[in-house]
């Protein structure tokens, strides 16, 4: 199942429904006006934007996710090695640790992974 896209201001969004799911719409309205600053129809705007893309499902008024928080992220995280690094993992890999010092456990736990697909 292909992941749709979900742009930066519906993901913050999603990760307020990912909390509090499912949940009244009207509360939705206002958790988005609380942490996005958004309007009561922009709220309902992506309610039916991201429901038409089959992100989430908004019935009698109890709104959910159809997909993972983990799925969006995986999608997401593919979608941008893919754009900005031409596909290759390894690329990213060295763009992020050069921009971020790693702790001695982050490249443990990195080497641990690596080594968990050798073994496959």
């Amino acid at each position: 199942m292909e992941i749709p896209k979900i742009f930066e201001s519906e993901y913050r969004f999603c990760l307020l429904l990912w909390e509090n799911e499912p949940i009244n719409s009207t509360q939705l309205v206002q958790l988005a006006k609380e942490h996005l600053g958004w309007s009561k129809a922009t709220t309902y705007t992506v309610i039916r934007r991201l429901s038409e893309r089959g992100v989430l499902k908004n019935e009698n008024t109890i709104v959910s996710t159809l997909i993972s928080k983990e799925e969006a992220q995986k999608s997401r995280l593919e979608e941008m090695v893919e754009e900005t690094f031409e596909g290759s993992m390894p690329a990213f890999i060295a763009a992020f640790s050069r921009s971020k010092k790693l702790t001695k456990q982050e490249v443990d736990q990195l080497r641990a992974l690596i080594d968990s697909y050798e073994e496959e």
